[in-house]
């Protein structure tokens, strides 16, 4: 008996010492574990990138030096073909149609989507010993303080009380640090915001930031907004703890509109009209990317660091692109449609990644990935398990990082939505769009007749192979309805 105790006893122990050296491992090992740094544009296009686009008329040396560095995916897609819909995939790791917001986009004073209680990219890096800074564009609601109805919240402009602090943005949601804007610049308010709180009190209204007016400090215009970021970046990696591994979330504010390129980069890439001043910001985007990868080889951070840049959705087909294209800039590449749409060209994005330690320079990787899989990839860095309840729509491409094959098994397809609230969905080869869509401005008309494509031997989408493949869609239709029924699309081991 005593005998049988004993073992008990030192059985107990045993499974004690393995469970807190589990949960405690990547808290321990903290100075191994790699630096994240996401750079996200903002209505960049695959075909804005000079290494995925021989005949680009814009030239990116920067985010190319990625390509040459690191690992290029030439099939990642963003969650939607618009903006905010997306982040909330990148941060939480599931489709934004799971929540509340079905379509389109948050205006300017919507309330918060996200919830402090839901695990975020931000939230997990920081319980795993992460200092965890945001810079750059939120876009995912905040909720402001009324000045009518103290201690209540609104979404009325005229009532926000701008001295005091907003609730459920970035340093409520996991980020240690935040200096940015609300939403995209142009929907006011155009200020700074740091933290918790506005930078200053917008005081006029200003047209100069695009169709929408509203209120801003008298002293800011578009262009200061890209270089103050990019500076906020560099403050911010130059002064982290080389023995503390940390995550910023740089979200840029271009090239969307206001196509606003600073004093130092206006004519710089000497293109005419609407395309020369759309090349310099994207000239602009790329010489931040630059100073990023400088402030990490100062630190001696370059090593041991993950840096991905990539982008929100594709091109804005309103800003001139049809234009464009006559002078022989196609911004989409070969891929047809643009932002807001259900084909390629809305949705594919520019994903490059670069960790020295880990991925082999000049490497190409041909699997489909979502830019949801951030979360599941962060888990799979520190080796600390997602809870079941989080990341729904998020699979780890570590795998592929390290020159593997990224497990398929745990998701068989992605799912893409556009601002009307459309899907299409893809898997292996095939891709089904419930509703063909090609970006929003575009003139071309949406079609309700479920459309099927090859993107192995058709990537432009050019031919509808529906009706010699009913057998595909039927599965596709069934794959896509599963996921909306199960409220996941991984799953988990």
């Amino acid at each position: 008996m005593k005998h049988r105790n004993y073992i008990r006893s030192i059985s107990i122990v045993v499974v004690l010492l393995v469970f807190s050296g589990y949960t405690a491992s990547a808290k321990d090992r903290t100075g191994t574990l790699p630096n994240i740094v996401y750079i996200l544009a903002d209505d960049m296009g695959y075909g804005d990138v000079s290494a995925l686009n021989p005949e680009s008329k814009i030239q990116t040396p920067s985010i190319d030096r990625l390509a040459s560095e690191g690992m290029n995916f030439t099939d990642a897609h963003s969650g939607s073909s618009v903006c905010t819909p997306t982040r909330y995939g990148i941060l939480t790791g599931r489709y934004c149609w799971r929540t509340r917001l079905k379509r389109a986009v948050l205006w300017n004073y919507d309330n918060s989507l996200m919830k402090p209680s839901q695990l975020n990219v931000a939230s997990y890096l920081k319980e795993n010993g992460y200092n965890t800074g945001m810079v750059g564009k939120w876009h995912l609601g905040l909720d402001w303080a009324s000045q009518s109805k103290p201690g209540e919240i609104t979404e009325d402009e005229a009532d926000v009380d701008f001295a005091k602090p907003f609730k459920n943005g970035p340093v409520d949601m996991g980020f240690d640090y935040f200096f940015g804007i609300n939403a995209s610049l142009d929907m006011p308010p155009y200020i700074f915001l740091k933290n918790d709180k506005a930078v200053s009190i917008p005081t006029v209204a200003k047209k100069t930031f695009g169709r929408r007016i509203g209120l801003a400090d008298k002293d800011l215009e578009p262009e200061h907004f890209l270089p103050a970021f990019t500076q906020e970046a560099v403050s911010y990696i130059k002064a982290q703890d080389k023995n503390q591994p940390f995550f910023l979330y740089f979200s840029l504010n271009a090239p969307h509109t206001p196509i606003a390129p600073s004093k130092p980069f206006q004519g710089k890439s000497k293109l005419e009209g609407k395309l020369g001043k759309y090349a310099d910001f994207c000239i602009e985007v790329d010489d931040t990317v630059g100073q990023v990868l400088a402030a990490l080889e100062e630190r001696g951070l370059s090593d041991n660091t993950l840096v991905i840049f990539t982008a929100d959705n594709g091109c804005a087909y309103y800003i001139g692109v049809k234009q464009f294209e006559e002078e022989g800039h196609f911004p989409s590449a070969n891929y047809r449609g643009y932002k807001g749409g259900t084909f390629d060209g809305g949705h594919r994005v520019p994903f490059l990644v670069r960790w020295p330690e880990t991925i082999k320079p000049r490497t190409q990787n041909d699997q489909t990935i979502c830019l949801t899989d951030l979360l599941a990839t962060c888990a799979a860095i520190v080796a600390e398990p997602l809870p079941r309840n989080a990341g729904e729509d998020s699979l780890s491409f570590l795998p592929a990082l390290r020159g593997e094959a990224i497990d398929t098994s745990m998701r068989q397809g992605v799912v893409h939505h556009d601002f009307g609230g459309n899907f299409a969905i893809r898997k292996g080869k095939w891709k089904l769009l419930t509703k063909a869509t090609s970006g929003l401005g575009h003139p071309y008309k949406s079609d309700l007749t479920p459309q099927l494509y090859d993107m192995q031997g058709d990537p432009g989408e050019t031919t509808n192979v529906a009706s010699q493949h009913p057998e595909v869609v039927k599965a596709l239709t069934a794959l896509l309805e599963q996921y909306k029924r199960e409220k996941r699309s991984v799953r988990r081991r």
